[in-house]
């Protein structure tokens, strides 16, 4: 009589220690690591884990307009057996956000939040007795960054020895991006205009971070130091939410780091160029770049959820 095939019984993910996503540092070296295995997993196959969030329920809670971030969220819910709710608006604006926290961690099984400040973020995850996942503030975009890291992982295979160039605003996505590649030996070069700078604490955990993994992180005002010879080139808006006031003035001071063919032919001849979007084109990339064979934004875009549905399942 032949034998039969077995299938392996289902494992579940090992939790994150640290309960939250409140910042990219929040993972531990293993713990990002097999957030990637296990992200490549979920793409290959979409069905595994498929009720694994049954009769879970997840806040979002929004003070940011979204697209990616929310659709990606609610797809990675639904795929795996769970279910959200919405709350868009400011976050603590009716009642004291301590109040919202324990509310939220009555009803429901997790927090994700996309918000204006970190400090929203840190108080819920404080309050909060479930775990809470930071989906954007103004110092980290964490989710964007492992989105990103896993499409370089796609494209590239091994990480440790890539160049990532990121032009434009010292911003969240490049902050998240930064300690991301540091730790794990991408070397990083950031250019921007004078007074646009990073946080200089964040550049200083990436700059130790590097000198475990033998990465480098470079930060200058010129564009085409950075761009040369990089395997991939990043780039944002120039004016995020709550920068409206200073779209005109930034526009002329961002004009020189605009991601355009010239720039973008400085790097390696086998580069891709990112955007974690929504995209101004003709301003901080033209549309030649993000719609050559070489653009892998709308990658980043679907990876998304797949980064999500792994994170989901390693914190609940």
């Amino acid at each position: 009589m032949a034998a039969t095939a077995r299938t392996s019984p289902l494992r579940m993910p090992a939790k994150i220690a640290a309960a939250n996503l409140t910042c990219d540092l929040d993972l531990s070296q293993d713990e990002l690591l097999g957030l990637l295995d296990l992200t490549k997993q979920l793409k290959a196959n979409p069905s595994r884990y498929a009720r694994a969030l049954s009769g879970r329920y997840i806040s979002l809670l929004f003070e940011k307009p979204s697209l990616r971030t929310r659709m990606t969220f609610e797809l990675a819910i639904k795929q795996l057996g769970g279910d959200s709710i919405l709350n868009d608006g400011p976050i603590g604006a009716r009642e004291p956000l301590k109040d919202v926290a324990r509310n939220l961690d009555r009803w429901t099984n997790a927090i994700v939040a996309r918000t204006f400040s970190q400090q929203t973020i840190n108080d819920l995850a404080h309050w909060s007795s479930v775990p809470v996942v930071n989906a954007l503030s103004d110092l980290y975009h964490p989710c964007q960054a492992l989105a990103d890291i896993f499409t370089l992982q796609e494209r590239f295979d091994d990480l440790r020895g890539l160049r990532l160039a990121f032009v434009g605003d010292g911003n969240n996505v490049a902050h998240s991006l930064m300690l991301t590649s540091a730790r794990l030996g991408i070397h990083f070069s950031l250019a921007c205009p004078s007074g646009y700078e990073p946080n200089p604490d964040v550049v200083r955990q990436a700059e130790g971070l590097a000198e475990v993994s033998g990465a480098t992180v470079t930060i200058t005002n010129n564009p085409s130091q950075a761009v040369d010879g990089a395997n991939a080139v990043y780039t944002d808006v120039w004016a995020s939410m709550g920068q409206e006031s200073e779209k005109e003035t930034r526009l002329t001071i961002f004009a020189p780091y605009q991601v355009n063919e010239d720039l973008f032919a400085q790097a390696d001849s086998n580069a891709v160029f990112m955007h974690c979007l929504p995209a101004k084109r003709g301003e901080e990339v033209t549309d030649g770049v993000i719609e050559s064979p070489q653009s892998v934004v709308f990658d980043q875009a679907e990876n998304r959820l797949h980064v999500q549905k792994a994170l989901l399942l390693m914190l609940i």
